[in-house]
């Protein structure tokens, strides 16, 4: 069944009557800078800077955690203060610090210096996701769902980039030409990006004064998309990990590659489906392939499962974004992409505290925890099918 995102206001722009290819593409840009670079650059480099840095463990994690806790801070302003979500300046100077955070990485030899950045980084990377997101399902509206996909899949084009920008780099550089070379790519995107324009808000005179009653779907979404951050971020952040270990060879070095080329048509591929099928139906069935692609690589150490494994993860976890914020914003829910953003940004903090007592004895556990975890929040989205208000009129 087709279904149409109701919004709260009439105010048209100009990509809802043309070609809305521009702003898929400038938003696609912003994504790949925001999440698949700026937050997910990281992961490949990590190991980089253990070896030549002589960075701990500990610090490892810690530089995580706070990038973690700036996405939620991130978020939280987003709650706090909505006119954000609709400044293009706010995109851009988002975007501008996200780059410079990324560029100063390699010119400090601070663990603290390092946090702050990392930090800085998240919130950034949560602003101008939250900007980017509610620009998209505003300017796109009008058009199929699929072109909705395509911008979110920037998140895939930038974890692929960013892998294989490392890749090449690690083999005649080091940690510092790594996140130099990301910072370089940031710049580009950002530039790529300069244009989107997020949809100015309606006059007050048009929004209804009566909104639909939807918190109990919201309520369930929210609580899918909370689990998801959770289960999500573990696999994310030991899925290469036990990859790496299990795969030796090209697949476990290219692991997050696959994960990022997975993850760039998926978002397309599921908002496609949703023209036939409705999305919390949908969003029901990516958790559940999640789920099995977090727990493939603790019960199977095979070449073909951990193919699968990458392929499942990068085919799913954006995909579980796009049509969750697209259900929270089609049941017409104040700062619903902010809320939802900062369940799943709590979600991230919460994943590596809960699996941390379970990597004594390898990732095994901590996986499928992550998949126990994905599995509940495909339940809470299977509740939240029932009797689904897939239509709301304006002033329901």
């Amino acid at each position: 069944m087709r279904q149409v995102l109701a919004q709260p206001g009439p105010t048209r722009t100009p990509s809802r009557t043309g070609s809305p290819w521009p702003t898929v593409l400038r938003g696609a840009a912003a994504m790949a800078a925001a999440m698949g670079v700026g937050r997910f650059a990281y992961t490949p480099i990590m190991p980089l800077m253990h070896d030549q840095a002589g960075m701990s463990d500990s610090l490892g994690a810690s530089l995580a955690t706070a990038n973690y806790l700036g996405y939620l801070a991130g978020a939280l302003l987003g709650i706090a203060a909505p006119a954000l979500l609709r400044s293009a300046a706010a995109l851009r100077t988002g975007l501008l610090v996200l780059a410079a955070s990324l560029a100063l990485m390699p010119l400090m030899h601070d663990g603290g210096a390092w946090w702050v950045l990392r930090l800085a980084a998240g919130a950034a990377s949560a602003l101008v996701f939250m900007i980017a997101t509610s620009a998209l399902l505003a300017g796109l509206a009008a058009h199929a769902e699929h072109m909705t996909g395509w911008a979110f899949g920037g998140v895939g084009a930038g974890i692929a980039l960013s892998g294989l920008t490392v890749v090449a780099v690690q083999q005649a550089g080091s940690w510092q030409g790594a996140w130099a070379a990301c910072a370089a790519l940031t710049v580009l995107l950002t530039a790529a990006s300069w244009g989107l324009a997020p949809d100015v808000a309606a006059p007050a005179a048009t929004v209804p004064t009566e909104r639909p009653r939807t918190r109990r779907w919201f309520t369930a979404l929210l609580a899918s998309y909370l689990l998801e951050g959770i289960g999500y971020i573990i696999a994310g952040t030991f899925l290469v990990a036990a990859l790496q270990q299990g795969a030796p060879g090209w697949i476990g070095s290219g692991a997050w590659i696959v994960v990022g080329l997975a993850a760039l048509p998926s978002c397309a591929l599921w908002m496609r489906l949703a023209r036939r099928v409705s999305r919390p139906a949908l969003l029901t069935i990516s958790l559940s392939l999640q789920a099995i692609g977090i727990a493939l690589p603790a019960l199977s150490t095979s070449s073909v499962s951990a193919l699968a494994a990458a392929v499942l993860f990068g085919a799913t976890f954006m995909g579980v974004s796009t049509m969750a914020l697209a259900i929270g914003t089609h049941l017409r829910i104040p700062r619903a992409v902010a809320l939802l953003t900062t369940g799943y940004s709590l979600g991230q903090i919460l994943g590596p505290l809960l699996a941390a007592p379970l990597l004594r004895h390898g990732y095994h556990s901590a996986l499928l925890l992550g998949a126990a975890l994905v599995l509940a929040a495909a339940c809470a989205a299977a509740a939240c099918c029932i009797r689904f208000p897939h239509h709301l009129t304006q002033t329901a």
